[in-house]
């Protein structure tokens, strides 16, 4: 969020050249404002300025998440990081501030059914969204069931026009439901794609020597692998499961199903 800043001088003169260069508006437009009113009209209109692009930013954040395509609440929270080891590759604030982003790294989060994987890939897709990083989540059957549809309709290649806009694309319970030939294929062109251009969030419960279980063919599973795991840095959540840990079947007098 963008505080008035309180300043005087040449110092109030860049801030308002910095604000005009942001907003792309004429800098000439802050010599107008001091032959007006040299003493008052600067110091209101830096203020103007930085409402403005206050504006600006929260607009393209509220955006961004619209179009992200994220279930469930769209709110920024704080992350919950107990319960998860994180490799000395990377430090929270990297992954809180998305600056792994714009160096084209990859987030792998795994463990057991139930764990937060999904939850904090969304609170980082959000807080990727406030950071000016245009993002897409999809549960990753769902975008294989898409991506099928769209070359059926042969708007295939317009629709990977779109998912290469994004900076930030999360996959989310990667491995979850065994895919077909065709489903396989057009994500490892997906993924291919994001090689080295864009980031991934990838959300798993299986093991990488098992997903060739799920797309039925060694030498592509063994080349996506390749392509995700190269810069990747790789949480693993051990903590227990939050549907198990709240479920009412724990409770004291419920029946032993």
């Amino acid at each position: 969020m963008t505080q008035p800043v309180k300043a005087e001088g040449q110092d109030l003169r860049n801030q308002l050249v910095h604000c005009c260069k942001r907003l792309k508006l004429q800098s000439s437009l802050v010599d107008h404002c001091y032959a007006l009113e040299p003493e008052k009209l600067p110091t209101q209109l830096l203020q103007l300025f930085q409402e403005e692009l206050e504006g600006r930013h929260l607009r393209r954040t509220n955006r961004y998440i619209q179009q992200a395509h994220f279930d469930g609440p769209k709110r920024l929270h704080e992350c919950d990081w107990e319960g998860i080891k994180i490799p000395s590759s990377i430090a929270i604030e990297d992954m809180v501030q998305g600056t792994f982003i714009p160096r084209c790294e990859n987030l792998i989060l795994y463990g057991p059914v139930g764990t937060g994987k999904t939850h904090m890939a969304k609170v980082l897709g959000m807080h990727a969204c406030a950071q000016g990083y245009r993002t897409y989540f999809y549960r990753t059957v769902t975008l294989m069931n898409r991506l099928c549809e769209a070359r059926k309709e042969g708007r295939l290649l317009s629709f990977l026009r779109t998912l290469n806009k994004a900076s930030l694309l999360i996959l989310d319970e990667f491995g979850f439901v065994p895919a077909d030939r065709e489903g396989s294929q057009l994500l490892f062109e997906v993924i291919s794609s994001c090689y080295e251009k864009r980031s991934i969030i990838l959300t798993t419960n299986l093991e990488f020597s098992k997903w060739v279980q799920i797309f039925q063919d060694e030498q592509l599973t063994s080349a996506m692998i390749d392509r995700i795991i190269h810069y990747s840095h790789l949480l693993i959540f051990v903590k227990e499961s939050y549907r198990m840990k709240f479920s009412l079947m724990k409770e004291e007098n419920s029946p032993p199903y």
